[in-house]
């Protein structure tokens, strides 16, 4: 019998986390309480936002269902271990859709794990290898939660940076952002020393740390980090303007290009467009296109279009065509 009110709340509150219905008199035996005191504990838990729905009947069945807000959740060992895995191995990796959210998740987590359950984390991570698509570079999933916990205490971040020509430096930061461009990691930070905003590719940071200092928020010039992002991105690298038709649905072609290369615009009911500036390398752009698993028509720019004139024809002569 728990007689800790406390710990037996925990207790109900786990097991009403598994998606099934528990009958009253078996939660007061798994408890080891009455079914009076059952009772009590679930108006406990309704009070503090936990939407537990109770079926009518014999036994008067008990359900934890979806409310309007999403109330603390109670994990145990294997579940923990299981989500910081499953976290880690897509933070190491720049995957499209997993943002900042997903990393201040992990980084939440981690915070919280015993020493025990981080060895297990690390171990397991250790001794699998994720199939990942694309050229994104691989990431410390601890460097990621490092700088999430930073940016949501707001704490001042400093860390070794490489620069694009393998100059090594030292940075002082007051991170403001995590963006992923769906390839790869950037902090958007107050570089210190420089006095100016700046932009930082993930996968060229290394030791970072928090060092304590607290800071005020800063305003960003464009107000948001991934416009920021899209700006500096803009300025630092020579862009053309990119159009192609596909002989596909904008549906279909959606699914199967990166947010970032372009929205698909419908020509017709079987076509669509996609016309914006980028600037990849048009050696890239070309393999990309050519994994869309439809017929497509090159518009511009010339150089892309004689790029993959030049690799259709090495791809039919490998074929003996």
């Amino acid at each position: 019998m728990t007689t800790d009110t406390p710990a037996r709340l925990l207790q109900l509150l786990s097991l009403l986390q598994t998606p099934r219905e528990w009958p009253g008199g078996e939660l007061a035996d798994r408890l080891g309480v009455s079914r009076r005191t059952v009772r009590r504990d679930i108006d406990r838990l309704r009070e503090l936002g936990y939407p537990v729905q109770a079926s009518k009947g014999s036994d008067g069945g008990y359900r934890l269902v979806a409310g309007k807000a999403l109330p603390p959740l109670v994990l145990d060992d294997e579940e923990a271990v299981a989500i910081a895995v499953g976290l880690r191995a897509g933070a190491g990796h720049a995957v499209e859709g997993l943002d900042e959210a997903s990393v201040r998740a992990l980084a939440k987590l981690e915070q919280v794990l015993p020493s025990r359950l981080r060895r297990r984390v690390s171990t397991l991570q250790a001794a699998t290898t994720p199939l990942t698509s694309g050229d994104g570079a691989v990431i410390a999933p601890e460097t990621l939660t490092v700088m999430a916990s930073a940016v949501a205490g707001q704490e001042r971040l400093r860390f070794a940076y490489r620069a694009k020509d393998g100059t090594p430096t030292k940075r002082l930061t007051e991170p403001h952002r995590l963006v992923s461009t769906g390839r790869r990691w950037y902090l958007v930070a107050y570089d210190l020393d420089r006095a100016d905003w700046r932009t930082f590719r993930v996968d060229r940071v290394s030791d970072p740390f928090a060092t304590g200092a607290r800071f005020a928020s800063r305003e960003l010039p464009t107000g948001d980090a991934a416009e920021y992002l899209r700006q500096s991105m803009r300025t630092q690298r020579e862009t053309y303007v990119f159009e192609v038709t596909f002989a596909a649905p904008a549906a279909f072609v959606a699914a199967r290009v990166p947010a970032w290369l372009g929205t698909p615009e419908p020509v017709d009911e079987d076509s669509c467009r996609i016309r914006s500036s980028v600037g990849d390398p048009v050696e890239w752009l070309a393999v990309r296109l050519a994994s869309v698993e439809c017929e497509f028509t090159v518009r511009e720019p010339p150089e892309l279009v004689e790029h993959i004139r030049e690799l259709g024809a090495r791809m039919t002569r490998a074929t003996g065509g």
